[in-house]
């Protein structure tokens, strides 16, 4: 590999998106030449139901991307979140996929982008990439797993508390993330009223604060306390199939 090659692919030269950053020097050297990098904005349209996914979008940094279902009765329901752990669109397929579920970019930010194509390409030309990307898959679909149990038997007070540190966890910020009452009510499935009721609870025992646009955090073990755990559940599936690449605290202050 030429030194130009090898600079190309140091890990700290490529997009802040842990999965790239996860891949060999060899299996990001074939991905490199077809990554480009482009801010979306939040609320931005990633893809419709039906749409046809050509391109992989691997979000960086603070930005997250969201998976939305809609519902018969108008709503669109929020599953995941897709952070700078993962990627959304083409992870596994081949050729022609139809998306399942609107994605749209949920808070605002860099996204690394390769077209489904080169990234088939690069596949068929390492067994190690392959795996990486299958081994991804699965920790998705473990995420929309413990999604659904989640949604099934814990309260709206633990799913809000839960929803949140994800979000910090994934942005990087200590103290706030930037969620309206109508966003958090769409993150939960409920009317923006029900999600007001919550946040005035949590409020009241000094937990959170609220200003425009964003969630203020007073007191971050006083939310893990709140919080079911399944984002724990979900931490620990990445680290035995995928470790390294789920933002933790302790990784990150190390």
């Amino acid at each position: 590999m030429d030194a130009r090659i090898s600079k190309m692919t140091d890990v700290e030269s490529r997009p802040a998106n842990n999965l790239l950053r996860r891949l060999s020097q060899a299996d990001y050297a074939l991905l490199a030449p077809h990554v480009t990098v482009e801010n979306s904005a939040a609320s931005q349209l990633l893809y419709s139901p039906g749409d046809d996914v050509q391109v992989v979008h691997f979000p960086c940094g603070p930005a997250l991307a969201t998976f939305l279902v809609p519902n018969e009765d108008g709503r669109d329901v929020e599953t995941i979140l897709v952070g700078r752990e993962g990627a959304v669109g083409g992870i596994v397929s081949e050729g022609f996929l139809p998306a399942y579920t609107r994605i749209c970019v949920k808070f605002g930010g860099p996204f690394a982008r390769v077209h489904v194509a080169k990234l088939e390409a690069a596949k068929l030309r390492s067994a190690s990439l392959r795996n990486i990307f299958a081994r991804y898959a699965d920790c998705m679909l473990a995420q929309i797993f413990q999604s659904t149990a989640c949604n099934a038997i814990h309260s709206i007070e633990q799913r809000t508390a839960k929803w949140i540190l994800a979000a910090m966890e994934r942005t990087g910020d200590e103290d706030s993330v930037p969620l309206t009452h109508e966003q958090l009510a769409t993150l939960l499935g409920v009317g923006r009223s029900y999600a007001s009721r919550v946040l005035q609870s949590f409020k009241a025992e000094r937990i959170l604060d609220t200003r425009r646009g964003s969630i203020l955090v007073r007191n971050r073990d006083g939310l893990r306390l709140r919080a079911c755990l399944c984002n724990d559940a979900v931490k620990m599936h990445f680290e035995e199939v995928l470790r390294g690449v789920y933002p933790t605290e302790e990784r990150e202050a190390g």
